[in-house]
C-alpha cells in the first residue's frame, strides 16, 4: 500500500517510568511532536513537559484526548485505566499506543480492538520487546531459515524489586490484572508469539514466596505448546536479585541466544550456533552497545504503520493474545491442569 505523508501530534498521558522513556524518542522524529504531557502528579508533568518543550497539565487527561490539535495519543498509566483511555482517544479519532499490558482483562481488550476497527485508527500494545536489535535480527533468521524449523524456545526473565514494591500499585489486585507474569513475563509471552504462532495448551505455576504481594504472583512458570508440538517454557521472577533477560531459540539447524537489554540487564548480545555434528563446535556473538534503542524503533514502526494504513507489528490483536495466554496460566497454576485454548 502506498505511503502518505503523516504528522503526527502526540498526547502522552502518564509522566511516570514509561512515559519519562517514550517522551524523549518522539521530538527525534521531523514528523513526530509531542504536544502535551498529562498526569496525575503535577511535578512530574511540569518535569516531563519541560524536558520535552511541550505544554503539560494536571486537571484532566481528557484534555488531551479533545485536543484536535492531537491525532495519536501515547498511554503510559497504570493498566485499570487503559481501556477507558485508549476508547475516549479512538472514539475521538486517535490513534493510539498503548502499554502492556493492554488491559486488565479479557473484556476490556476485546472492547479496545472493537472501537479500534469502528474508528478506523490504529492501536498498538507496547511490546518494545520486539524492536531490539538482537530481537529483529533473530527473527530475521528464523524467517530466512538459518536455524531450520523452530523446535523449542526457553525464556528466564527476571528482576529483583525494590524496597516498598509491595506498597506499589503495581501490587494493588484492583489496578492490575495479575502479578509479575503480566506485569514483565507478558513480553516473553508475546515474543513466543511472535516466533513461534499460536498455542493450543498452557501449563503453569505460581508462588509468592518473598513480596507481600499475594493474590499476586512474584514468580511465574509456564509451559506453552503450538498444536505443532513445538514447546516454549518461561520463568518470570520479581526475586532473580540480579537483573536477566535470556530468550533462547532452537530449531533443527542451530539456535539463536539473546541476552541483556542494555541498562541493568547488560550489554544485548546476540548468539547464533549452527549445528554440526561432526566438527568442533562454532558459534558467533554480536554485542550491542550504546543506548535502548527499542523505544527509538518501536515508534518508527508505529508511525509507519499509520503511514502506509496498515497494522503495525504488535497491534491490539497481539495484547489481547498474550493476555489471554497470560490468563490461562493463572488458570492451569489454580486448577493444576492444562487448559486448552
Amino acid at each position: 500500500m502506498a505511503e502518505k505523508e503523516q504528522k503526527l501530534r502526540v498526547g502522552l498521558i502518564g509522566a511516570g517510568l514509561q512515559g519519562g522513556r517514550r517522551a524523549p524518542v518522539l521530538n527525534q522524529f521531523k514528523d513526530t511532536t509531542l504536544v502535551m504531557v498529562t498526569s496525575l502528579h503535577e511535578a512530574h508533568a511540569k518535569a516531563l513537559a519541560d524536558s520535552a518543550g511541550c505544554k503539560e497539565t494536571t486537571d484532566r487527561w481528557q484534555d488531551v484526548v479533545e485536543r484536535e490539535d492531537i491525532n495519536a495519543v501515547l498511554i503510559c498509566t497504570p493498566p485499570d485505566l487503559h481501556a477507558a483511555m485508549s476508547t475516549a482517544a479512538m472514539k475521538a479519532g486517535k490513534h493510539v499506543l498503548c502499554e502492556k499490558p493492554l488491559a486488565r482483562t479479557i473484556e476490556e481488550a476485546q472492547g479496545m480492538i472493537r472501537v479500534a476497527r469502528e474508528s478506523g485508527v490504529k492501536l498498538k500494545c507496547g511490546f518494545n520487546h520486539r524492536h531490539h536489535p538482537g530481537i529483529l535480527k533473530a527473527r530475521e533468521w528464523v524467517d530466512s531459515g538459518t536455524i531450520g524449523e523452530l523446535d523449542f524456545m526457553r525464556c528466564r526473565y527476571g528482576i529483583g524489586g525494590r524496597p516498598g514494591y509491595e506498597k506499589e500499585w503495581r501490587a494493588d489486585p484492583k489496578i492490575v490484572g495479575g502479578g509479575h507474569l503480566m506485569e514483565q513475563g507478558i513480553h516473553a509471552i508475546d515474543l513466543f508469539r511472535w516466533f513461534l504462532g499460536d498455542f493450543s495448551e498452557a501449563v503453569g505455576f505460581t508462588s509468592t514466596r518473598f513480596w507481600d504481594t499475594a493474590p499476586l504472583e512474584d514468580n511465574g512458570f509456564a509451559l506453552l505448546r503450538t498444536g505443532k508440538g513445538q514447546i516454549a517454557n518461561l520463568h518470570s521472577s520479581l526475586t532473580q536479585w540480579k537483573n536477566i533477560f535470556s530468550l533462547e531459540i532452537f530449531g533443527r539447524d542451530g539456535y539463536i541466544v539473546v541476552e541483556g537489554l542494555g541498562g541493568a540487564y547488560g550489554n544485548e548480545r546476540l548468539t547464533l550456533g549452527k549445528r554440526n555434528l561432526t566438527a568442533p563446535f562454532q558459534m558467533e556473538t554480536t554485542e550491542f552497545l550504546g543506548g535502548d534503542r527499542s523505544w527509538y524503533e518501536e515508534w518508527k514502526e508505529f508511525a509507519a504503520a499509520i503511514a502506509e494504513d496498515r497494522e503495525p507489528i504488535g497491534n491490539g490483536q497481539d495484547g489481547l493474545e498474550a493476555l489471554k495466554l497470560v490468563n490461562a496460566i493463572y488458570q492451569a497454576s489454580t486448577e493444576s491442569r492444562v487448559v486448552k485454548l
